[in-house]
């Protein structure tokens, strides 16, 4: 009697093995939730292939004012890790149950250098909701110093989730921290060359920025895209008696009729994108090399408006 000869099953044994490290990576990544794109890049640079990073915020509202739907919130409380800015920043995280054992407040170690945001008065922009910018000034990242540190705080987290890849981790924290220093001195010989030149602020979110690299900095309460009422420019002209400034810095590219109108006071426009929110184009360091590119044309030219 002929007997059929079955087929070894060790090949396909073989080739799942071999498709079993691959697998298990996957499921072992870390799952990252964060509340700004700052700390999203600060992440996705440290953790490299051991994370997934996400920051689901839309593009078009303030993640510092976001309140998160439900889903979402849930979405937050099953990460592994939770990055958190400190300085009262996304208000939400306070209102909601986030197990504390996977919050990462990022600015914990300096939070006795907080800055105090003078000023309530309300507005909105974006479909966020009125909200005022009181309280503690929340973007702390700006000091490109104490971006590192918040860098630094979440490769210790990462660290304590996954010994075993310490040294990697490590190796990306200084190559990462390289970069914002790199960054930061740059920062600070630009705005050394003239510290006393009246600057504007067409939004009060430039403290830290102001602080660490000695801007004489006042802000005013504008939107990039919205045209200040009378009000709002009596106000400018008021405080231009005292605070002569040929510069304003805006958060995103303002609208052509605010520029026009600006210019006609002698006060050229320049975007300094705080870069809460992920660029549509490059990433934070790029937005970050642009805007001291952006400050070198104040400091590198004594004229007025162009």
């Amino acid at each position: 009697m002929k007997t059929t000869e079955r087929p070894s099953p060790w090949p396909a044994i073989a080739a799942l093995i071999l498709l079993l490290p691959a697998a298990v990576l996957a499921q072992d990544k870390l799952r990252i939730y964060s509340v700004n794109y700052p700390l999203t890049y600060f992440a996705e640079r440290l953790a490299g292939d051991l994370a997934e990073v996400t920051f689901p915020a839309p593009d078009d509202v303030d993640p510092a004012f976001w309140m998160p739907d439900t889903e979402t919130i849930a979405a937050y409380q099953a990460a592994d890790l939770i990055l958190l800015n400190g300085a009262d920043y996304a208000k939400w995280t306070a209102k909601v149950s986030l197990l504390r054992s996977r919050l990462v407040d990022t600015s914990r170690a300096y939070r006795d250098a907080y800055i105090r945001a003078a000023g309530t008065v309300t507005h909105s922009h974006g479909p966020g909701g009125e909200h005022d910018h009181g309280g503690l000034a929340f973007t702390t990242w700006l000091d490109l110093s104490q971006a590192a540190k918040q860098a630094e705080a979440i490769a210790q987290a990462l660290i304590r989730k996954r010994p075993d890849a310490k040294a990697q981790i490590a190796r990306n924290l200084d190559a990462l921290k390289a970069d914002l220093l790199a960054l930061d001195a740059r920062m600070a010989e630009i705005a050394s060359t003239d510290p006393r030149r009246p600057l504007l602020g067409s939004h009060p979110v430039y403290q830290y920025l102001a602080r660490r690299y000695g801007l004489n900095l006042k802000s005013v309460m504008w939107e990039p895209e919205e045209m200040p009422n009378a009000a709002q420019w009596g106000e400018l002209e008021r405080t231009l008696k005292d605070h002569p400034a040929s510069w304003m810095l805006w958060e995103g590219d303002p609208a052509r009729a605010n520029v026009e109108r600006l210019r006609a006071l002698g006060i050229a426009s320049l975007v300094v994108d705080p870069c809460a929110n992920r660029p549509a184009e490059g990433d934070f360091l790029s937005v970050m090399t642009e805007n001291a590119n952006n400050l070198e044309r104040v400091f590198g030219h004594q004229g007025g408006a162009r």
